[in-house]
Protein backbone atom coordinates (compact mmCIF):
# COMPACT_ATOMS: atom_id res chain seq x y z
CA UNK A 1 0.00 0.00 0.00
CA UNK A 2 1.18 3.11 -1.00
CA UNK A 3 0.17 6.98 0.09
CA UNK A 4 -1.38 9.12 -3.02
CA UNK A 5 -2.56 12.52 -2.93
CA UNK A 6 -6.53 12.12 -4.24
CA UNK A 7 -8.11 15.88 -3.50
CA UNK A 8 -6.53 19.26 -2.58
CA UNK A 9 -9.05 22.34 -1.45
CA UNK A 10 -8.48 26.02 -0.27
CA UNK A 11 -9.93 28.79 1.74
CA UNK A 12 -8.99 32.39 1.59
CA UNK A 13 -10.13 34.55 3.88
CA UNK A 14 -13.12 37.03 2.63
CA UNK A 15 -10.76 40.20 2.89
CA UNK A 16 -8.60 41.62 0.43
CA UNK A 17 -5.48 43.69 0.49
CA UNK A 18 -4.42 45.42 -2.95
CA UNK A 19 -0.86 46.17 -3.07
CA UNK A 20 -1.61 49.65 -4.85
CA UNK A 21 -2.53 50.96 -1.87
CA UNK A 22 0.69 50.47 -0.44
CA UNK A 23 3.52 50.50 -2.94
CA UNK A 24 4.53 51.57 -6.15
CA UNK A 25 3.25 49.73 -9.62
CA UNK A 26 7.19 48.78 -10.48
CA UNK A 27 7.77 46.83 -7.53
CA UNK A 28 4.07 45.09 -7.71
CA UNK A 29 4.99 44.31 -11.03
CA UNK A 30 8.00 42.61 -9.98
CA UNK A 31 6.77 40.71 -7.20
CA UNK A 32 4.14 39.74 -9.47
CA UNK A 33 1.49 40.37 -6.23
CA UNK A 34 -1.68 42.12 -7.10
CA UNK A 35 -3.74 41.53 -4.45
CA UNK A 36 -3.69 39.28 -1.13
CA UNK A 37 -6.37 37.62 1.01
CA UNK A 38 -6.01 38.55 4.68
CA UNK A 39 -7.69 36.90 7.43
CA UNK A 40 -9.83 38.99 9.68
CA UNK A 41 -9.04 39.66 13.33
CA UNK A 42 -11.40 37.08 14.37
CA UNK A 43 -9.81 34.08 12.48
CA UNK A 44 -7.21 32.35 13.21
CA UNK A 45 -5.09 29.71 11.78
CA UNK A 46 -7.61 27.06 13.53
CA UNK A 47 -10.46 28.54 12.00
CA UNK A 48 -8.94 29.05 7.88
CA UNK A 49 -8.06 24.99 8.34
CA UNK A 50 -11.50 24.04 9.59
CA UNK A 51 -12.81 26.38 6.65
CA UNK A 52 -10.77 24.38 4.35
CA UNK A 53 -11.44 20.91 5.47
CA UNK A 54 -15.01 21.63 5.26
CA UNK A 55 -14.64 22.46 1.76
CA UNK A 56 -12.49 19.44 0.79
CA UNK A 57 -15.41 17.08 2.34
CA UNK A 58 -18.07 19.12 0.58
CA UNK A 59 -15.82 19.02 -2.49
CA UNK A 60 -15.25 15.67 -2.91
CA UNK A 61 -18.16 13.97 -1.38
CA UNK A 62 -15.81 12.58 0.97
CA UNK A 63 -16.44 10.70 4.08
CA UNK A 64 -15.17 12.52 7.04
CA UNK A 65 -15.52 9.65 9.34
CA UNK A 66 -12.85 7.75 7.23
CA UNK A 67 -10.00 10.11 8.15
CA UNK A 68 -7.68 8.69 10.80
CA UNK A 69 -5.06 11.27 11.21
CA UNK A 70 -4.82 14.74 11.00
CA UNK A 71 -1.70 16.78 10.12
CA UNK A 72 -1.63 20.70 10.38
CA UNK A 73 1.24 22.44 9.04
CA UNK A 74 1.37 25.95 10.91
CA UNK A 75 3.60 28.23 12.35
CA UNK A 76 1.18 30.76 14.27
CA UNK A 77 -1.14 27.98 15.89
CA UNK A 78 -4.14 29.22 17.56
CA UNK A 79 -2.71 28.97 21.04
CA UNK A 80 0.30 28.07 22.45
CA UNK A 81 -0.77 25.09 24.11
CA UNK A 82 -2.88 23.07 23.09
CA UNK A 83 -1.92 21.85 19.62
CA UNK A 84 -4.76 22.96 16.97
CA UNK A 85 -5.16 19.82 15.11
CA UNK A 86 -6.31 18.42 18.09
CA UNK A 87 -9.30 21.04 18.45
CA UNK A 88 -10.20 20.50 14.88
CA UNK A 89 -10.36 16.64 15.97
CA UNK A 90 -13.38 18.01 17.98
CA UNK A 91 -14.49 21.19 15.86
CA UNK A 92 -14.74 18.39 12.77
CA UNK A 93 -16.64 16.14 14.54
CA UNK A 94 -14.30 13.20 14.04
CA UNK A 95 -14.04 10.04 16.36
CA UNK A 96 -11.81 9.77 19.28
CA UNK A 97 -9.44 7.46 17.51
CA UNK A 98 -8.36 10.03 15.45
CA UNK A 99 -4.67 11.26 16.13
CA UNK A 100 -3.54 14.40 15.48
CA UNK A 101 -0.17 16.21 14.98
CA UNK A 102 1.23 19.87 14.37
CA UNK A 103 3.89 20.51 12.26
CA UNK A 104 5.57 24.09 12.71
CA UNK A 105 6.91 24.33 9.36
CA UNK A 106 6.61 27.13 7.05
CA UNK A 107 7.54 27.32 3.36
CA UNK A 108 9.06 24.35 3.30
CA UNK A 109 6.42 22.00 5.24
CA UNK A 110 4.07 21.08 2.70
CA UNK A 111 6.71 18.55 1.11
CA UNK A 112 7.82 17.45 4.77
CA UNK A 113 3.99 17.18 5.56
CA UNK A 114 4.18 14.71 2.71
CA UNK A 115 7.07 12.71 4.39
CA UNK A 116 5.30 12.72 7.00
CA UNK A 117 2.08 11.23 5.82
CA UNK A 118 3.52 8.89 3.50
CA UNK A 119 5.72 7.31 6.83
CA UNK A 120 2.13 6.90 8.67
CA UNK A 121 0.71 5.32 5.53
CA UNK A 122 3.02 2.86 4.48
CA UNK A 123 4.08 1.76 8.21
CA UNK A 124 0.27 0.81 8.25
CA UNK A 125 -0.38 3.30 11.22
CA UNK A 126 -3.02 5.33 8.95
CA UNK A 127 -4.98 4.59 6.03
CA UNK A 128 -6.53 8.09 5.27
CA UNK A 129 -4.46 11.16 6.37
CA UNK A 130 -6.65 14.64 6.28
CA UNK A 131 -3.24 17.06 5.82
CA UNK A 132 -4.13 20.60 6.60
CA UNK A 133 -2.16 24.12 5.57
CA UNK A 134 -2.54 27.39 7.53
CA UNK A 135 -1.29 30.59 7.31
CA UNK A 136 -2.26 33.61 9.36
CA UNK A 137 1.03 35.52 8.62
CA UNK A 138 -0.68 39.24 7.74
CA UNK A 139 -1.07 39.02 12.08
CA UNK A 140 2.49 39.82 12.17
CA UNK A 141 3.77 41.90 9.55
CA UNK A 142 3.40 45.59 10.26
CA UNK A 143 1.11 47.24 8.31
CA UNK A 144 3.64 50.05 7.27
CA UNK A 145 6.33 47.19 6.76
CA UNK A 146 6.08 47.86 3.18
CA UNK A 147 8.97 45.48 2.04
CA UNK A 148 7.66 42.22 3.40
CA UNK A 149 3.50 43.09 3.88
CA UNK A 150 3.07 43.67 -0.24
CA UNK A 151 4.12 39.78 -0.07
CA UNK A 152 2.61 37.73 2.23
CA UNK A 153 -0.77 36.50 2.15
CA UNK A 154 -3.60 34.49 4.35
CA UNK A 155 -4.88 31.00 3.93
CA UNK A 156 -5.32 27.30 4.44
CA UNK A 157 -5.65 24.18 2.30
CA UNK A 158 -6.65 20.59 2.60
CA UNK A 159 -4.98 17.41 1.43
CA UNK A 160 -6.90 14.14 1.22
CA UNK A 161 -4.07 11.38 1.13
CA UNK A 162 -5.25 8.00 1.24
CA UNK A 163 -3.47 4.45 1.31
CA UNK A 164 -3.85 2.70 -2.50
CA UNK A 165 -2.82 -0.24 -3.48
CA UNK A 166 -0.67 0.21 -6.58
CA UNK A 167 2.80 -0.84 -7.77
CA UNK A 168 5.05 1.88 -7.22
CA UNK A 169 4.94 4.52 -4.61
CA UNK A 170 3.24 8.06 -6.15
CA UNK A 171 5.17 10.08 -3.56
CA UNK A 172 9.12 9.19 -3.60
CA UNK A 173 12.44 10.38 -4.24
CA UNK A 174 11.91 12.64 -1.14
CA UNK A 175 15.39 15.05 -0.33
CA UNK A 176 15.27 17.63 2.68
CA UNK A 177 17.95 19.91 4.02
CA UNK A 178 18.24 22.58 6.69
CA UNK A 179 20.80 25.43 7.46
CA UNK A 180 20.07 26.84 10.98
CA UNK A 181 22.98 29.04 10.86
CA UNK A 182 20.81 31.40 8.87
CA UNK A 183 17.89 31.26 11.23
CA UNK A 184 17.39 34.65 12.45
CA UNK A 185 16.57 35.73 8.31
CA UNK A 186 12.81 35.21 8.69
CA UNK A 187 12.13 35.61 11.95
CA UNK A 188 9.78 37.10 14.45
CA UNK A 189 12.00 37.70 17.32
CA UNK A 190 9.97 37.81 20.41
CA UNK A 191 7.39 35.52 21.51
CA UNK A 192 8.82 31.75 21.77
CA UNK A 193 10.05 30.31 25.28
CA UNK A 194 14.05 31.79 24.20
CA UNK A 195 12.34 35.38 24.37
CA UNK A 196 8.59 35.66 26.52
CA UNK A 197 6.53 38.58 25.78
CA UNK A 198 6.02 39.30 29.73
CA UNK A 199 9.97 39.88 29.80
CA UNK A 200 10.04 41.98 26.21
CA UNK A 201 8.25 44.98 25.67
CA UNK A 202 7.16 45.74 22.42
CA UNK A 203 9.90 47.92 20.60
CA UNK A 204 9.54 49.58 16.98
CA UNK A 205 12.10 50.77 15.09
CA UNK A 206 12.81 51.82 11.24
CA UNK A 207 15.12 50.44 8.80
CA UNK A 208 17.10 52.14 6.59
CA UNK A 209 14.44 51.64 3.63
CA UNK A 210 11.89 53.07 6.38
CA UNK A 211 9.80 49.67 6.55
CA UNK A 212 8.22 50.15 10.41
CA UNK A 213 7.91 47.28 12.42
CA UNK A 214 8.19 45.71 15.92
CA UNK A 215 10.20 42.94 18.01
CA UNK A 216 6.46 41.09 17.51
CA UNK A 217 6.68 41.08 14.15
CA UNK A 218 7.75 39.13 11.12
CA UNK A 219 11.60 40.29 10.31
CA UNK A 220 12.64 39.52 6.26
CA UNK A 221 16.35 40.27 5.30
CA UNK A 222 14.82 39.61 1.52
CA UNK A 223 18.43 39.76 -0.11
CA UNK A 224 19.67 36.86 2.37
CA UNK A 225 16.32 34.55 1.34
CA UNK A 226 16.81 35.10 -2.13
CA UNK A 227 20.41 34.69 -2.02
CA UNK A 228 19.31 31.02 -0.06
CA UNK A 229 17.07 30.09 -2.23
CA UNK A 230 19.10 30.82 -5.69
CA UNK A 231 22.15 28.57 -4.04
CA UNK A 232 20.32 25.77 -2.55
CA UNK A 233 16.83 25.07 -4.57
CA UNK A 234 19.19 24.76 -8.13
CA UNK A 235 21.35 21.68 -6.33
CA UNK A 236 17.41 20.31 -4.50
CA UNK A 237 16.27 19.95 -7.95
CA UNK A 238 19.53 17.77 -9.00
CA UNK A 239 19.20 15.75 -6.01
CA UNK A 240 15.60 14.91 -6.27
CA UNK A 241 16.27 14.16 -10.18
CA UNK A 242 19.23 11.59 -8.91
CA UNK A 243 17.23 9.95 -6.29
CA UNK A 244 14.41 9.80 -8.32
CA UNK A 245 16.55 8.33 -11.99
CA UNK A 246 14.87 10.75 -14.21
CA UNK A 247 15.78 13.77 -16.00
CA UNK A 248 14.38 17.22 -16.19
CA UNK A 249 12.99 15.72 -20.00
CA UNK A 250 11.43 13.45 -17.88
CA UNK A 251 9.25 15.68 -15.52
CA UNK A 252 5.40 16.71 -16.35
CA UNK A 253 5.65 19.81 -14.27
CA UNK A 254 7.40 21.95 -11.68
CA UNK A 255 5.82 23.03 -8.69
CA UNK A 256 7.50 25.18 -6.51
CA UNK A 257 6.46 27.66 -3.39
CA UNK A 258 5.29 30.48 -4.78
CA UNK A 259 7.65 33.12 -3.14
CA UNK A 260 7.48 35.57 -5.56
CA UNK A 261 7.30 36.03 -9.50
CA UNK A 262 11.03 37.62 -9.80
CA UNK A 263 12.80 34.80 -7.40
CA UNK A 264 10.74 32.35 -9.28
CA UNK A 265 11.64 33.55 -12.77
CA UNK A 266 15.43 33.73 -11.99
CA UNK A 267 15.17 30.19 -10.02
CA UNK A 268 13.45 28.50 -13.05
CA UNK A 269 16.37 29.61 -15.66
CA UNK A 270 19.10 29.24 -13.07
CA UNK A 271 17.83 25.39 -12.25
CA UNK A 272 17.29 24.44 -15.89
CA UNK A 273 13.97 24.55 -15.76
CA UNK A 274 13.02 26.79 -18.88
CA UNK A 275 11.85 23.83 -21.09
CA UNK A 276 9.45 22.20 -18.02
CA UNK A 277 5.89 23.44 -17.16
CA UNK A 278 6.36 25.72 -14.43
CA UNK A 279 3.99 27.51 -12.09
CA UNK A 280 5.11 30.96 -11.34
CA UNK A 281 1.25 32.78 -10.06
CA UNK A 282 0.62 34.47 -6.75
CA UNK A 283 -1.29 37.64 -8.27
CA UNK A 284 -4.15 37.31 -6.35
CA UNK A 285 -2.99 35.65 -3.52
CA UNK A 286 0.66 36.48 -2.64
CA UNK A 287 2.82 33.78 -0.54
CA UNK A 288 0.58 32.07 1.57
CA UNK A 289 3.70 29.97 3.06
CA UNK A 290 3.37 26.12 3.65
CA UNK A 291 -0.06 26.32 1.53
CA UNK A 292 1.95 27.59 -1.43
CA UNK A 293 2.29 24.98 -2.98
CA UNK A 294 -0.85 22.61 -2.45
CA UNK A 295 -3.02 26.14 -3.53
CA UNK A 296 -0.55 25.62 -6.80
CA UNK A 297 -1.15 21.82 -7.06
CA UNK A 298 -5.14 22.94 -7.38
CA UNK A 299 -4.71 25.41 -9.72
CA UNK A 300 -2.39 23.13 -11.92
CA UNK A 301 -5.28 20.27 -11.74
CA UNK A 302 -7.94 22.24 -12.96
CA UNK A 303 -5.81 24.05 -15.67
CA UNK A 304 -3.69 20.97 -17.30
CA UNK A 305 -5.50 17.97 -15.78
CA UNK A 306 -4.36 15.67 -13.49
CA UNK A 307 -4.10 12.49 -15.70
CA UNK A 308 -1.04 14.56 -17.39
CA UNK A 309 0.84 14.62 -13.98
CA UNK A 310 2.22 11.73 -13.42
CA UNK A 311 5.83 13.17 -12.99
CA UNK A 312 5.56 16.32 -10.57
CA UNK A 313 8.54 18.12 -9.08
CA UNK A 314 7.22 19.49 -5.81
CA UNK A 315 10.26 21.60 -3.42
CA UNK A 316 9.26 24.03 -0.52
CA UNK A 317 12.01 26.46 0.82
CA UNK A 318 11.97 28.74 3.37
CA UNK A 319 12.41 30.14 6.83
CA UNK A 320 14.53 27.97 9.04
CA UNK A 321 16.44 28.09 6.80
CA UNK A 322 14.63 24.79 5.50
CA UNK A 323 14.20 23.07 2.26
CA UNK A 324 12.44 19.70 0.85
CA UNK A 325 11.51 18.50 -2.56
CA UNK A 326 9.95 14.85 -3.81
CA UNK A 327 8.39 13.72 -6.88
CA UNK A 328 4.56 12.83 -6.66
CA UNK A 329 2.13 11.05 -9.22
CA UNK A 330 -1.07 13.41 -9.10
CA UNK A 331 -2.72 11.66 -11.61
CA UNK A 332 -5.03 9.81 -9.07
CA UNK A 333 -6.63 13.22 -8.26
CA UNK A 334 -10.12 13.06 -7.95
CA UNK A 335 -12.57 15.97 -10.14
CA UNK A 336 -14.43 18.44 -7.23
CA UNK A 337 -18.13 17.20 -7.54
Amino acid sequence: MFAKIRAISSYLPAKIEFNDQIVEKRFIKKIGVQSRHVAAQDESAGDLAFNAAEKLFAEYKLDRHETDFILLCTQHGDYQMPHTAAHLQSRLELGKHVGTLDIALGCSGYVYGLAVAKSFIESGLAKKILFLTSSVYTKYINVRDTSTRPLFGDGATATWIEAVDEEAPSLNAFVFGSDGSRYDKLIIPVGGSRLMPRDNPEIFSTDEQKNYRSNYEVFMDGMAITHFTLREVPKLVDDVLTAAKLTRDDLDYCIFHQANKFMMTYLRDKAGLNDVNFHNDISTTGNIVSGSVPLAIEQVVKNFGAENLKRVMLAGFGVGLSWAGCIADLSGMRNAQ
